[in-house]
């Protein structure tokens, strides 16, 4: 491995030795889907720059998918003049995604843990786990802001505060880039930029993000990414800002992300975005004339296979009628990478011991499961949670309970098998082999969703055997108790044939377990995920139809809700004693659940997400500006829709626990840069920090977590700025009766805008500070004061705080 300087003056002599042919093979990737050397070498001839591990998900054993590796690389680097090797790439959202990895909970999931110590652990996994088979680049994390349900991809998230999702990010990066022996992977975060900001929450539709916004929202994560966690890979949306396409985009990928926000590593065009500037978004005449547009932005290398970067394009290089000086910025920052990934010495995966003791270490079940237990929010109790163990007779109704698919979100090995079982594709850039619309094809009543296979639990079995599904998982742990299961409903649609049965088996019984949700994933079978988006964000038809039956029985009810967006359901607030959110928890989730329903483990995930009532809300998010939204405070005859509160249904940062919590003694004292207190110990230069300081204590019977959360809010300001913001936030345990002091250190520059002449400034004036649960459980308030303005540079501000215990 080699430090960024060093492998920049490597990169520099190199270059100077490639020919013309070299360079341009440098710029794109290859997709083997039938693996030749034959095809290789005809479309290759003079290497590929990286190559697509999608094909490894196809063999059943590390030592198959290290020794295609293998072969692959050797012979890219025979057909490249100078030996270059390629970078390996893979998705590593949830874990890598080969027959053998470990399956973590979604991204948003992962999110609603609020830790980001353990988020580091699973970066640190799904690294060790990638270099382990030859793939040193990472498409992960999602650095996108979500404030938006309908579009599918909101479970890939962390979520819709740019400070939270800056801190889960900040630590994946950390973990996935650690230093390791031998071969170094990097992390390629995406969607840059303002993705889920898009036109109706269609995925790929044109972002309307005035450029305020876009830098202090949207590009916040990747700013934190760059400044603190040394990010080395950027991947552009498919969307379009400002009339161009972003992989188009000058001023977004070399105005914003290079000279504004500093990025100097590799930037990588998300699966044939660069040709879909031709293809679908209509701009320049032919795909080779959007490859020289793409090329000019700033995009380096194209994926997952050349179709704009191609030969044509090279000839214009050689005719001049492009400059040369666009493609050598290209292949340098290419070599970079590979100089610094160590790729020239150490090309190729492991093998043997080596293979088996790097990939498969002790620890990393226990990840699994512990980010599970995490991510767990409990939503609603009335009391009823933890349950008894002596229930006699428990009916479990629902398809998500006796599968354990349901456990598994979008971008996992599991999904993205089920096109084995015949699923269509709905992923951007990939080509369907057939659709849903196929007279063959057989959907669910009253959506376009294909029914899941006949063989998809027994798939599910052979790709994670030691994964429990939810029913088995509570058979498991109440060998006492009489379980009944009915299948109900299905995961979308409004199929209610499936309800009488599963009212008799609720009669019946002493206490009713229901899953409801969709089902998040990856292809035509799938009700959630990219490509997949929705203008009804509430649970089915069929289930709300079925709750309300249900509640006629005025039986005791608990609800354990599966997908990519939080649950949202007027039946279920109603009927239901408890609710608790699942997401979609991994291979270890069945667990996880059963242990949060039995008191085992006392749940303390929070929202990270504000979750709207109907799609009429989108989009709802807590950190409106002032006069908007929620606060919008016009004086009127009505504080609401006429047919809904302009309130969320739930708010950010909400989860209950099964103990609670008092907090006091909120303490403020303002420091210089230096870290001397000032006699006013509320007061701060712009250069300066606050150190706010409270006591939590455990006041119930149980042991648990609490996330303390800080938020700020600029009383009056020279622009228009949130109600309130997240600055800072600690998971923290508590023994029963035990209290304890948390710190944060807050800098003034994490308050910072851009003022009316478009410079970042930290401004003077009173700072006000929240303390609590959520974004609406204030337990403490106080106040600081900034003494002055000051105009700073936005790569060096301070983005978010961990409290200190």
């Amino acid at each position: 491995m080699n430090s960024v300087e060093e492998a920049k003056e490597r990169a520099a002599l190199l270059l100077q030795e490639m020919s013309l042919e070299e360079k341009m093979g440098q710029l794109v990737g290859y997709y083997p889907k039938n693996w030749s050397a034959e095809e290789l070498k005809r479309d290759y001839p003079h290497g590929a720059g990286q190559v697509a591990c999608i094909g490894m998900r196809e063999l059943d054993s590390l030592e198959k998918i290290v020794s295609y590796q293998k072969e692959i690389q050797s012979q890219i680097m025979e057909l490249s003049e100078h030996h270059i090797p390629a970078i390996f790439h893979m998705e590593g959202l949830c874990g890598v995604l080969i027959q053998e990895g470990d399956c973590f909970p979604s991204g948003i999931g992962r999110a609603s843990t609020w830790d980001p110590q353990l988020e580091e652990e699973v970066g640190d996994i799904t690294g060790r786990q990638s270099r382990a088979v030859g793939a040193s680049q990472i498409l992960a994390p999602v650095l996108d802001i979500s404030r938006d349900s309908r579009l599918g991809r909101q479970g890939e998230t962390y979520g819709e505060d740019p400070a939270l999702a800056s801190a889960m990010g900040n630590a994946y990066i950390r973990g996935l880039q650690k230093e390791r022996q031998g071969m170094l992977v990097e992390s390629t975060a995406k969607h840059f930029l303002s993705y889920h900001n898009s036109q109706g929450g269609i995925h790929a539709a044109e972002c309307e993000t005035p450029g305020r916004l876009l830098r202090e929202v949207y590009a916040r994560p990747f700013q934190a990414a760059i400044t603190e966690a040394g990010l080395r890979g950027i991947m552009p949306c498919y969307g379009a800002i400002d009339g161009e396409p972003v992989s188009a985009s000058s001023a977004l990928l070399q105005g914003l992300l290079r000279e504004e926000m500093g990025f100097d590593g590799l930037v990588s065009a998300d699966y044939c975005s660069i040709s879909e500037i031709h293809d679908r978004q209509r701009l320049c005449e032919s795909v080779t004339e959007a490859g020289s547009r793409a090329l000019e932005a700033g995009v380096d290398m194209e994926l997952p296979s050349k179709r704009s970067y191609n030969e044509e394009l090279g000839s214009w290089f050689a005719q001049g009628k492009l400059d040369i000086a666009l493609l050598d910025r290209a292949v340098f920052h290419i070599l970079t990478e590979k100089y610094r990934m160590g790729l020239f010495e150490n090309p190729y995966g492991l093998f043997g011991q080596e293979l088996q003791e790097c990939f498969h270490q002790e620890k990393d079940s226990d990840i699994c499961l512990h980010t599970a237990l995490k991510s767990m929010v409990l939503l609603k109790n009335g009391g009823i949670l933890p349950l008894e163990k002596k229930i006699k007779k428990l009916a479990v109704i629902g398809y998500h309970a006796a599968s354990t698919r349901a456990m598994f979100g979008g971008y996992t090995h599991m999904s993205m098998t089920e096109r084995w079982l015949g699923a269509a594709n709905t992923m951007a850039g990939m080509t369907a082999e057939n659709t849903v619309s196929d007279e063959a094809v057989e959907t669910y009543l009253g959506t376009y969703v294909q029914k899941e296979h006949p063989d998809a639990e027994d798939l599910a079995k052979r790709l994670k055997p030691k994964s429990n599904n939810l029913l088995e998982e509570l058979r498991k742990r109440l060998p006492d108790t009489q379980i009944v299961y009915a299948f109900g409903y299905p995961h979308t649609g409004t199929d209610v044939s499936g309800h009488e049965e599963a009212l008799r088996a609720a009669q019946d019984a002493d206490l009713v377990l229901i899953t409801l949700g969709g089902k998040y994933g990856t292809g035509s079978m799938a009700s959630t995920g990219e490509g997949i988006d929705a203008v009804n964000i509430n649970i089915p038809p069929c289930q709300e139809v079925f709750l309300k039956k249900l509640g006629k029985l005025k039986k005791p009810v608990v609800a354990v809700h599966f997908d990519g967006r939080p649950i949202s359901s007027d039946a279920a607030d109603t009927v239901a004693d408890a609710i608790l959110e699942a997401w979609n928890p991994g291979e270890r989730g069945a667990e996880a659940i059963v242990k949060v329903l039995l008191g085992e483990y006392n749940p303390a995930g929070r929202l990270p997400v504000s979750v709207a009532r109907t799609a009429g809300q989108e989009p709802v998010y807590y950190n409106h500006t002032n006069g908007s939204s929620y606060h919008q405070g016009t004086i009127g005859a009505f504080s609401s829709y006429m047919d809904c509160s302009y309130e969320p249904r739930y708010c950010f940062g909400h989860g209950l626990s099964y103990t609670s919590f008092q907090y006091s003694d909120m303490k403020i004292t303002g420091m210089k840069n230096s870290g001397q207190k000032q006699e006013k110990i509320c007061s701060v230069p712009p250069d300066g920090l606050v150190q706010v300081s409270l006591k939590v204590k455990n006041t119930g019977g149980w042991a648990g977590e609490e996330v303390v959360q800080i938020y700020l809010k600029d009383l009056y300001a020279s622009m228009l700025r949130p109600v309130m913001e997240l600055a800072g936030f600690r998971r923290i345990f508590l023994e029963a009766g035990e209290e304890k002091e948390v710190i944060f250190d807050i800098h003034a520059s994490q308050m910072a805008f851009i003022d009316r002449m478009y410079q970042w400034k930290v401004e003077k004036g009173d700072i006000q500070v929240l303390a609590g649960a959520s974004s609406v459980d204030i337990r403490l308030e106080g106040m600081f004061h900034i003494t002055d303005d000051r105009l700073i540079d936005e790569r060096t501000r301070s983005f978010y705080t961990i409290g200190k215990i």
